[in-house]
C-alpha cells in the first residue's frame, strides 16, 4: 500500500506514528546489536585509539549522511522546510550546548539514545538516568530553564535558509553531500575491517544510519499527501521524549504524530533484541557518588540537548545528514566537551601520563 493510500484509510496522525513505530523499531534493535554510542566512540579517540567503537559510530554517521543525500538526489527527500534548515539558528546555542551534551554522556556513560537502548535490556541505572534528562529538556525547552536558554541561544544566530546549510560555503549540491558522506563511511568500514568488528555488528551500525535518512524519506512522503501541514522530521530523543512523557502526564489522549511511535518503539525494538541474544540484565547505581555522576551528566545532556538543538543522533547524525552547519558546530563541540571530561574525570593526569608511557588504555565501556 502507498502511503498515500495509508492516510487515506487510517488518516495521517497515525500513519505518521505507525512510521515513527517502524522506525523506531529497526534503530532499537539494530542499535542494541551494534552497540552504536557517540560516548564510547569519543572516549576512544580522547585516549588516542582509532578502535571499533569509532568504527562503527563513523559506519553509522556515514551511511545516515549518505542514505539521506541520496534521498534529496533521487527527488525523494526535500530538507528545506526542515527545522534544522528553514529556522534561523543558533551557533552559540551549538556551541555551549553542545560542549555541555558531551560532558554530560561522558559522566552518564551514554548520550540519550543510548540511555533508552541500555534501559530496555534491565539497566535502572540508565532509565533513571534517562527520565533526568527528559525532564530537564523540558525545563529547559518550556520551565523554568527556558529563559537561560534563550538568553544563550541569542548570543551568535543565523538566519534559515539555504545559508544554513554547509553545502553553501562549500558551493556544492547533492553530489557533493554523497561525496561527504562516503567520506566517512568508507573509513568506519576500513576501521571496522582491521579492528575484525565483525559483518553483522559493521551492518547494524549502517542501519542504523539508514534507519535515520529513512525516518526523513517517510516524514516527507507523508507531507507530501497529507491534507494538513507535515513536519519534515528524523530520529532524535530528547525533546521527543520530554513531549511524550509531559503528554502521559498532562493529557488523557496523546495526540498521534512520528515521535509518539518513535520512542517507544526504540524500547521495544531493543528490548525483543536484547531478549532473543539473551542480553537482558538488571543493573543499578554502585553508590551514591555513582548516583551523583550519572544524575548531574543527566542534567547536562537535557539543558545542553534543547540549548544545542539536539541530542547526538537528533542533532549529530539526523541533523548531520542534511548538512545544517549548526548541527555539525554541535557534534564537534560534543566531541570536544567529551574529549575534555574524560580526560578530567575519568582518566586523571598520573592515569594519562602512565597510559602514553606504556601505550596501554583504561578499557572504554
Amino acid at each position: 500500500m502507498t502511503l498515500s493510500g495509508l492516510v487515506e484509510q487510517i488518516g495521517e496522525g497515525p500513519t505518521l506514528a505507525l512510521a515513527g513505530l517502524v522506525v523506531g523499531l529497526a534503530f532499537g534493535a539494530l542499535a542494541q546489536q551494534s552497540r552504536f554510542c557517540l560516548r564510547a566512540a569519543t572516549v576512544e579517540v580522547a585516549r588516542g585509539e582509532m578502535g571499533p567503537k569509532l568504527a562503527l559510530w563513523l559506519v553509522a554517521f556515514g551511511a545516515a549522511l549518505t542514505g539521506t543525500q541520496l534521498l534529496v538526489a533521487l527527488g525523494l527527500l526535500d530538507v528545506s522546510t526542515a527545522r534544522q534548515i528553514a529556522a534561523p539558528g543558533s551557533l552559540s546555542g551549538a556551541i555551549a550546548g553542545g560542549l555541555m551534551f558531551g560532558a554530560g554522556m561522558v559522566l552518564a556513560r551514554g548520550c540519550a539514545s543510548r540511555l533508552l537502548v541500555l534501559s530496555a535490556t534491565g539497566n535502572l541505572r540508565a532509565l533513571v538516568t534517562g527520565l533526568v534528562v527528559t525532564l530537564v529538556a523540558q525545563a529547559s525547552y518550556r520551565g523554568a530553564l527556558s529563559p537561560l536558554r534563550e538568553w544563550i541561544a541569542s548570543l551568535w544566530m543565523i538566519d534559515g535558509g539555504a545559508q544554513r546549510t554547509l553545502l553553501s560555503p562549500l558551493g556544492g549540491g547533492t553530489v557533493a553531500g554523497i561525496a561527504l558522506g562516503l567520506a566517512w563511511f568508507i573509513p568506519g568500514v576500513w576501521l571496522a575491517w582491521r579492528h575484525t568488528t565483525g559483518a553483522c555488528r559493521a551492518i547494524a551500525a549502517a542501519g542504523v544510519g539508514l534507519c535515520v535518512a529513512a525516518a526523513w524519506g517517510l516524514t516527507y512522503g507523508i507531507s507530501q499527501v497529507a491534507f494538513d501541514p507535515v513536519s519534515v522530521k528524523s530520529v532524535s530523543f530528547t525533546g521527543p521524549s520530554a513531549d511524550t512523557l509531559m503528554a502521559l502526564i498532562n493529557t488523557p489522549s496523546i495526540p498521534l504524530g512520528f515521535d509518539v511511535g518513535l520512542i517507544p518503539g526504540v524500547f521495544l525494538g531493543a528490548l525483543l533484541a536484547a531478549v532473543v541474544a539473551r542480553e537482558i540484565v538488571l543493573q543499578g547505581y554502585d553508590g551514591g557518588a555513582s548516583m551523583v555522576r550519572y544524575i548531574g551528566g543527566a542534567v547536562l545532556m537535557g539543558f545542553g540537548s534543547m540549548l544545542a538543538g539536539g541530542c547526538a543522533v537528533g542533532a549529530g547524525v539526523a541533523g548531520g545528514a542534511v548538512l545544517a552547519t549548526t548541527a555539525w558546530v554541535a557534534l564537534v563541540a560534543m566531541w570536544g566537551g567529551a574529549a575534555v571530561t574524560d580526560r578530567l574525570v575519568d582518566r586523571p593526569p598520573s592515569e594519562a601520563t602512565t597510559a602514553r608511557r606504556d601505550g596501554s588504555f583504561a578499557p572504554v565501556a
